[in-house]
């Protein structure tokens, strides 16, 4: 037995005198392969998926609809449970913007908050359909659009289907027409979550110029913030009339049930209501019949329908602190401007960079043609005919919309933008020198 010491160290049993301690290897990490765009088990068939996710959106979309006209129709025993359903099919199909034919002339006001569901729940489809066909992640744009059309083909079918339900024993609808116009909002609701499924929305969004890229952000940003302005102006004016609008639901007298459905019919409508309050504050305004204007400077309104909405009417043209609202626009403007300054502010912060005025006022510029077309297309479905006659020209004038806010929002964004620019304190080089490393000895 050998003695131990300092110099020879007891070594562990089974180890050899010659024989030196080996460091283990880490095994490499697994990379998962990626996974084949093509159709393979478990995928369901484009045809399938898209037939399926179709007719999901449009039974829930269409349900909630036929719930509320419902109560008006069976309340009190007015109705019948077919007539009910077909008017929930036609108020489904009024919702994605076909006109109906009725006695009292054509009906093409479309209720906003329905189109709004069928928009969600035909984005959700088109997620749904994009995942059965194997494209998540393949940031193709063919497969996100094969997607779309694909839904777009199947609710057009149901569309087809619903009008000749409809044409049977109530309101006149084209089925030609309805197939077109649930084409047509298929595909575009349904390319939205096919983009965002595939990711070729965030992969056009990286390769899109920053100046684009922020003039669009800020300009929806414009947008959505005179939307919500105009929201609360519209409540506020709903509110303070709120004694006529409840007797206007009561002189209908059809009952409980048939009040909640004037009542939930009101709320369907109230996307309407906020967008020609937007067009209000603009300048704008907008008409509740033939030869009527509602604007800031001139209210000539007639006979109205006993609707509950309609009972935030101004009674006439703004004067005194209600000449503030004239500013909302333009504050809306100047916030996201700041919004956007104080972002590419923070970004040059960490690049250790400056902020160039022209990198700046660009983005700025271009929310106001963004915020333009937004709210212009936002009047153009919010309007509708309400019958024949004196109701045939019922909301904004679209492109009058798109004008004024394009300029509102363009100045506002720049004065917003240029103003925190300015006012930004630009950070100072520490004066105090860094401490010097210690010498080696």
């Amino acid at each position: 037995m050998s003695p131990v010491t300092p110099d020879h160290p007891r070594r562990p049993a089974g180890v050899d005198a010659d024989t030196r301690p080996v460091d283990r290897v880490r095994p490499a990490p697994r990379v998962p392969a990626p996974r084949p765009a093509e159709s393979g088990p478990g995928r369901a068939p484009l045809p399938v998926a898209a037939a399926v996710a179709a007719g999901w959106a449009a039974l829930t979309s269409w349900l909630p609809v036929a719930l509320v006209l419902g109560l008006m129709q069976i309340s009190e025993d007015a109705g019948s449970l077919s007539g009910a359903l077909r008017a929930g099919l036609a108020g489904w199909l009024l919702g994605h913007g076909v006109p109906l034919d009725t006695s009292a002339g054509p009906l093409g006001l479309a209720p906003l908050a329905l189109a709004a569901l069928a928009v969600w729940r035909l984005t959700r489809a088109g997620v749904h359909v994009s995942r059965a066909i194997g494209a998540r992640g393949g940031r193709s744009p063919r497969q996100a659009l094969t997607a779309a059309v694909a839904v777009g083909i199947g609710y057009a079918f149901f569309g087809a289907l619903a009008a000749l339900v409809v044409g049977a024993g109530g309101p006149r609808v084209s089925p030609l027409r309805a197939a077109l116009t649930l084409a047509a909002f298929g595909t575009l609701a349904a390319l939205v979550g096919a983009l965002r499924t595939t990711g070729v929305a965030a992969l056009l969004a990286r390769r899109s110029p920053p100046p684009l890229r922020d003039g669009v952000r800020t300009g929806l940003v414009a947008g959505l913030l005179l939307l919500g302005a105009g929201a609360g102006a519209a409540g506020l004016s709903v509110a303070t009339g709120g004694g006529d609008a409840a007797d206007m639901i009561s002189a209908y007298r059809t009952g409980v049930a048939g009040q909640v459905g004037i009542t939930l019919v009101s709320v369907a409508y109230a996307p309407n209501v906020t967008i020609w309050s937007v067009s209000y504050l603009l300048g704008p305004g907008f008409a509740v019949g033939t030869d009527t204007a509602v604007r800031t400077s001139e209210v000539s309104v007639g006979a109205l329908p006993a609707v509950p909405l309609l009972a935030g009417l101004p009674r006439g043209p703004v004067d005194g602190f209600g000449a503030g609202l004239l500013a909302v626009p333009v504050l809306a403007g100047m916030a996201a401007g700041w919004l956007l300054a104080r972002r590419l502010l923070r970004l040059a912060a960490e690049d250790r960079a400056e902020l160039r005025w022209v990198a700046l006022l660009v983005p700025a510029a271009l929310a106001g043609p963004v915020a333009g077309l937004l709210l212009g297309a936002a009047a153009a479905i919010s309007g509708g005919p309400v019958g024949g006659g004196r109701l045939a020209e019922v909301g904004p004038v679209p492109w009058q919309v798109a004008g004024v806010a394009t300029l509102v929002v363009a100045v506002g964004a720049l004065l917003g933008a240029a103003a925190t620019r300015t006012l930004a304190r630009t950070p100072r080089p520490d004066p105090t020198p860094a401490p010097r490393p210690p010498l080696p000895r």
